[in-house]
């Protein structure tokens, strides 16, 4: 039943439209009795508590939550330091490090998602009394950082490198004070609850002191180290990427067919190979088949002719890595340009032959086509192996193309000096974490790709070549091999004074210019933003290893699974307890979301538009680790769920005593539901509410301590809407409206704050703004809803009253159902004859005014009886359950004389359509000229549809009424 109906008029207007009086409740109750006045609640009470600190507004005096509101809330609970932990109730700590945002990046659903997932984890646990700590910060995003700076200057005509790298780097910091800040302020937006007071930056003072720590430690037990490998290039930014920062796209290209001659054969003796990339046949160092392929066998051991290189020979090779039905099953191998290339070489002991500058132009050893473009020389080379003779044909090929995540260039892979962790040994403990049961992964299906991951490991190239990011702590010596002398400090004066040790006073020294991989101090977030390496820090001592890192499932092994190596390696423990992994958020349809498809959907336009606790509660219901698909009637409908809290706090207002009632009020705050003696005193409405508020408590409960967030959001939805709102609610009225009972109206007023306080303090962690906006308009005072205590499970629930109040429940739907059959008018009250055993009639009895409220039953014709009526034929006969039915009077329900000429009517339009088929099908004509699967299928239709409209139109009602009428 909707809110927005006559409950909402004031007491003495519903008294006025609806005399109706009920008899009152048999029932007796353990309550001091007190004077229940039926006019209208002290409005200017609740205005003045509602504005007293300009924060929250009541629904008393708002027609609907205002989201502009939620900013006044947000900054009202951290000025009040409730973001802060506490250890007053000693339980012991829960802490999440928040995935730092790039400092650059601003919002989008992903950063939703995990505000949303890690703020219902702290707000709950901080509601159930455990010290909660969430550490929020950002990263310092090399990369992207950088380039949002030099496209800066770029305006300016200015480029990075007449500036310098102090200049840039100033003009950096100058930057992210200025702009870095967006994203965090709208990280607030979403109500993320973290402790801003302990919030961090990966390039602060703290973590960059840890940084340089890990950095020597790793270096001291000889798992860092420098060598030439083969890494990830990108040619317009000059650096090293990371595998997470290259995405893959399929686009069209060419498969190039190239005449390889074998050295010392005739001018049919040549292998032809098919190569999308002929650019980099000059670093060619092997051709190679499947040792399987009996076309190329006699070949193997022999040498081959590389194109356009003056006569340099290269080996023939067999390696089953080949696969013989790709192209012509003939790979050329150019192990400085190809990763799979690459591995053979190592694997096979190939010469490696660098043919490309870091700018993506080739390089000497390409011999005429030094200092040209890799994609210019694509295409030269194909038109010079045309004119020589070597160009066999080309096709349309789709590639598969690996991009800069940043810039958007092709990505090139590419040899060079860089620097590594060896990751083996530290993968084994992070393996050994997850097999003790020392770290839960949720869900479990992503303990397969942890375990595939750390076993397939390889070392992690950390340097990048960037001016923005942690300096790598290396020092060279001057006029020494960079790599065969160097030192590794915490600091250049540490260095200084080695290099003076080892090598006398007058050396000088250099910094290594490159950088370390972002990654690498997002690595030790966990235990870097508590302090460590200072393992004295009192943030350190409570509050590591922390409790759970929540983020989504793409970066497992990128971040998560670094953190657990790291933490493991630096401080001998796991730095969380648990993993949980979300999916990715898709359009409506399940697509990703992307600005090319036009479908990205902006948080800050949804907030504005649906609210924030709208758009909370939409992300909350997806399964852990699988991907939500994200709707505007989703939306929609949840913003509706803001709407009906929002005029239940309303209804419940403006039926509560006055302020100046003191009786009332002591007699309301005293009422107890916590015991099976006090619960089983109520009456059957309120028995059965308090009961399934009971069971909800402990199901959610369940459901949040398993991060089961999805369920124990449904299960809220599914008792506030269709229980509390749509039932108990419209029973309460029988109480405020039509009862002569004080004790029945006090008792109501006790279940409705009761339970919409504890509704309110479940919902919390989902829906923070709202909740706490109503919680502050209950008029008396009480802790923030933030900090407020969760409601204690196990408590009483009557699975008698909730059997009995369902029997009621049935009834009423059976009844309201069969007056939507019969297009009965909303206002019309009609008799009925309630049948049931005794001890059903007892308690159905005993609730005949909600009953008669709620299936608009004229009360005063409303009969118990143990068998049916006198007039049963003449009824509409209706069974709501085992051993409990409902007769209604077809004469309160249609005009028969009416019905029966409707009727009549239907029947003879229906007796003309068969007639007409009949004279059709018995025509010679049709019969004679009509394909017969035709006639057949004129037959089964025409039947059919006859017999469904007959069957629709003589049914039980039918019945009933021509049973009326003789």
């Amino acid at each position: 039943m909707a809110l927005s109906t006559p409950s909402l008029l004031s007491c003495r207007s519903v008294c006025l439209v609806n005399p109706i009086r009920f008899a009152p409740s048999t029932r007796r109750f353990r309550a001091r009795p007190f004077r229940w006045n039926p006019c209208r609640p002290n409005r200017k009470f609740f205005s003045v508590m509602a504005s007293e600190n300009e924060v929250f507004t009541s629904p008393e005096i708002a027609k609907s939550f205002d989201f502009a509101s939620e900013e006044r809330i947000y900054n009202w609970w951290e000025a009040q330091g409730y973001f802060k932990p506490s250890f007053d109730r000693g339980a012991d700590p829960f802490v999440i490090p928040m995935p730092p945002p790039n400092v650059t990046g601003s919002l989008h659903m992903g950063h939703a998602m995990f505000v949303t997932l890690e703020d219902i984890m702290v707000r709950y646990n901080r509601m159930k009394g455990r010290p909660t700590l969430w550490i929020p910060g950002t990263d310092h995003a090399g990369i992207a950082t950088q380039l949002v700076v030099e496209k800066m200057l770029a305006s300016e005509g200015i480029k990075r490198a007449e500036v310098g790298r102090e200049e840039f780097t100033k003009r950096v910091w100058e930057w992210k004070e200025k702009y870095g800040g967006t994203i965090t302020n709208q990280i607030r937006r979403l109500g993320a609850s973290c402790d801003w007071t302990r919030e961090h930056f990966t390039l602060d003072e703290q973590l960059s002191r840890a940084v340089v720590e890990a950095f020597v430690r790793l270096h001291e037990k000889g798992l860092i180290y420098q060598g030439s490998y083969m890494v990830n290039w990108s040619p317009n930014l000059q650096t090293a990427v990371s595998d997470l920062e290259v995405e893959y796209s399929e686009e069209p290209g060419t498969l190039f067919y190239i005449k390889y001659r074998v050295a010392g054969g005739s001018r049919d003796d040549f292998l032809t190979i098919a190569t999308t990339r002929p650019e980099t046949l000059f670093g060619d160092t092997a051709i190679a088949v499947n040792p399987e392929d009996e076309r190329y066998a006699k070949y193997i051991g022999r040498q081959a002719i590389v194109p356009l290189t003056f006569g340099r020979h290269v080996p023939i090779i067999a390696d089953r890595y080949v696969d013989k039905e790709f192209g012509t099953g003939v790979l050329k191998i150019s192990p400085g340009h190809d990763h799979n290339d690459y591995h053979i070489a190592r694997k096979l002991g190939l010469p490696i032959l660098n043919v490309m500058n870091k700018d993506g132009t080739l390089n000497e050893v390409a011999g005429l086509y030094c200092g040209l473009d890799r994609f210019e020389v694509r295409n030269k080379v194909w038109s010079d192996l045309e004119e020589v003779g070597l160009a066999v044909k080309k096709e349309s090929h789709v590639l598969r193309v690996p991009r800069s995540q940043r810039g958007g260039e092709v990505i090139e892979p590419l040899v060079s000096k860089q620097w590594f962790v060896t990751m083996e040994p530290l993968a084994e403990k992070a393996l050994h974490a997850v097999e003790k049961g020392q770290l839960t992964i949720l869900p479990e299906r992503f303990e397969k790709t942890y375990n595939h991951w750390l076993t397939n490991i390889k070392d992690w190239c950390i340097s990048r070549q960037l001016w923005w990011g942690h300096r790598i702590p290396v020092w060279y010596i001057v006029g020494k091999d960079c790599e065969e002398e160097y030192i590794v400090a915490r600091s250049a004066e540490e260095a200084l004074l080695r290099a003076h040790e080892k090598y006398g006073k007058s050396v000088e020294i250099y910094q290594d210019p490159d950088v370390l991989d972002t990654w690498f101090s997002s690595a030790l977030w966990p235990f870097s933003t508590l302090g460590w390496p200072d393992v004295c820090a009192e943030d350190f001592k409570k509050f590591y290893p922390t409790t759970i890192l929540e983020t989504g499932h793409d970066i497992l092994f990128f971040w998560v699974a670094r953190m657990v190596m790291m933490g493991i390696e630096f401080t001998g423990n796991a730095p969380f307890s648990y993993v949980y992994l979300h999916g990715l958020i898709r359009d409506s349809q399940g697509r990703k979301m992307s600005k090319t498809l036009g479908n990205v959907i902006d948080p800050i336009d949804t907030i504005k538009e649906y609210g924030t606790d709208a758009l909370r509660f939409t992300l909350s219901l997806g399964t852990a680790g699988q991907d939500l698909n994200l709707s505007t009637e989703r939306l929609m409908s949840n913003k509706a769920l803001t709407n009906k809290l929002w005029n239940a706090g309303k209804f419940i207002l403006q039926n509560l005593p006055n302020r100046s009632d003191v009786s009332a009020w002591e007699q309301l705050l005293a009422y107890k539901f916590d015991t099976e003696e006090t619960l089983l005193e109520l009456p059957l409405p309120e028995c059965w509410v308090v009961s399934e508020l009971h069971e909800l408590i402990d199901i959610v409960t369940t459901s949040y301590d398993k991060f089961f967030f999805g369920d124990a959001g449904r299960e809220i939805y599914d008792f506030f809407w269709g229980d509390f709102a749509d039932w108990y609610i419209e029973a309460s009225k029988t109480r405020f409206y039509h009862s002569w009972s004080n004790s029945v109206a006090s008792v109501a007023q006790g279940v409705l704050l009761y339970v919409f306080e504890n509704i309110l303090i479940l919902l919390h962690p989902f829906m923070p703004f709202v909740t706490e906006e109503l919680w502050q308009a209950l008029p008396y005072r009480r802790q923030a809803l933030i900090v407020s205590q969760w409601p204690q499970t196990s408590l009483p629930r009557d699975v008698k009253s909730i059997k009995r109040f369902e029997n009621l429940q049935s009834l009423i739907r059976a009844i309201r159902n069969a007056r939507a059959e019969y297009s009965v008018e909303p206002a019309k009250r009609i008799s009925a004859s309630i049948v049931a055993s005794a001890d059903v009639l007892d308690y159905i009895s005993s609730e005949k005014q909600v009953l008669a409220l709620l299936s608009r039953l004229d009360l005063q014709h409303v009969h118990f009886v143990e068998s049916p009526p006198d007039n049963a034929k003449q009824s509409v006969h209706l069974v709501a359950g085992e051993g409990l039915e409902a007769y209604i009077p077809l004469a309160d329900m249609v005009d028969i004389s009416a019905e029966l000429q409707r009727l009549s009517k239907r029947l003879s339009k229906m007796q003309s359509e068969y007639d007409a088929l009949v004279t059709r099908l018995n025509s010679p004509s049709f019969i004679e000229k009509a394909p017969e699967e035709v006639v057949l299928d004129s037959v089964i239709i025409s039947l059919n549809h006859i017999h469904r409209r007959m069957k629709q139109l003589v049914h039980i009602p039918v019945c009933k009424v021509v049973s009326a009428a003789d």
